[in-house]
């Protein structure tokens, strides 16, 4: 059931009539590249994303400004967006693995503006020079990491004639940071458990600490096993038996049906103990992927996971508030069912 759509899509569409002079001064001088602010169209009318990462962030923020998906919605996604949203053509992708978007397909949509959110380090600040020198179109770059993302939806939000929307979402943000790391830092170290991310089927690739997919673990205190050093890695069975995590957190349905049945994998503690858990994954991922703003969600769900009795809310009920508040959408009670369930 989608939450007033048409109401919505006019009140976001009169914010867009007033254009970048809403409050301009409130954007910084330059993006978190360190990249001066071009002149933007007054009113910035649309707007193509470089990659999931942004897109995930511009939907909530501006759905009616969106030009597109870098991937089509898959169809157990979209009941969770907005209809209008969802129905977006594919554009592929400017940045990260497997760039599919040429430069073609970005001027035949005539956006007003580009937005990229991730690393900020001089591959992609070049990046963006490039596309923006070789289109004409203003390029911004915002830092996407999750203790970032406040400040972005501020600073994002004034640049486009969205600063109230912009505030909100920065004002639940700041909420859900706040209240987690209060928390954390109330748990001796010795308390804190050990955990193992499982990504893929066979649960064989993790991301160390530091990575950004290993991003929520790091706000939530957990001891990775992986170890430091940042990126994903590929390890054996072996590796992860030495390890001996606590906690599971997998990313793949298939790995945790075969984590339960598998010999191999039953001297692990954390399969052993049944303290393997599916992180949820519609219409985005909770923990992991994309890493965007759809994993706010996740740092309640990794409380609940890691700290039960530090962590005593109602997990649907904040899920209901969040596809409320970013998604624009309230889902009905067997749609929240295939959330919580991890199902995908």
């Amino acid at each position: 059931m989608t939450l007033d759509r048409r109401t919505l899509l006019r009140g976001l569409a009169g914010l867009g009539a007033a254009g970048f002079g809403a409050d301009p001064a409130r954007a910084a001088a330059q993006d978190d590249a360190g990249r001066p602010l071009p002149a933007l169209a007054s009113p910035v009318r649309r707007i193509f994303p470089a990659g999931p990462p942004a897109a995930i962030l511009l939907y909530t923020l501006a759905p009616d400004l969106l030009a597109g998906w870098p991937r089509a919605l898959r169809p157990a996604e979209a009941p969770y967006l907005l209809p209008e949203a969802a129905a977006l053509p594919e554009l592929g992708r400017l940045t990260g693995r497997g760039n599919t978007a040429n430069l073609e397909t970005v001027l035949a949509l005539r956006p007003d503006l580009i937005v990229d959110t991730g690393d900020t380090g001089e591959t992609y600040r070049a990046l963006a020079d490039r596309v923006q020198q070789q289109t004409g179109i203003p390029a911004l770059l915002f830092d996407g990491r999750l203790p970032a993302t406040p400040e972005t939806y501020r600073r994002l939000g004034a640049l486009i004639g969205r600063a109230d929307a912009g505030e909100r979402l920065a004002g639940i943000c700041e909420h859900i940071l706040r209240t987690v790391r209060g928390r954390v830092a109330a748990v001796p170290e010795g308390e804190r458990p050990r955990v193992y991310l499982a990504r893929g089927p066979r649960g064989l690739e993790t991301a160390r600490q530091g990575a950004i997919n290993a991003e929520s673990l790091d706000l939530l205190g957990a001891i990775n096993v992986a170890g430091a050093g940042g990126g994903l890695a590929r390890v054996s069975p072996e590796d992860v038996l030495a390890w001996a995590p606590e906690v599971i957190i997998a990313l793949d349905p298939a790995f945790v049906v075969a984590a339960r049945t598998d010999p191999l994998w039953q001297g692990v503690p954390a399969v052993r103990s049944g303290r393997i858990h599916l992180a949820p994954a519609l219409p985005f991922g909770w923990v992991d992927f994309p890493p965007s703003v759809n994993r706010f969600p996740g740092l309640w769900w990794l409380g609940k996971a890691l700290y039960p009795e530090r962590f005593p809310e109602d997990l649907r009920g904040l899920a209901r508030d969040f596809h409320r508040d970013f998604y624009h959408v309230v889902p009905e009670e067997a749609a929240l069912d295939r959330v919580l369930a991890g199902a995908a």
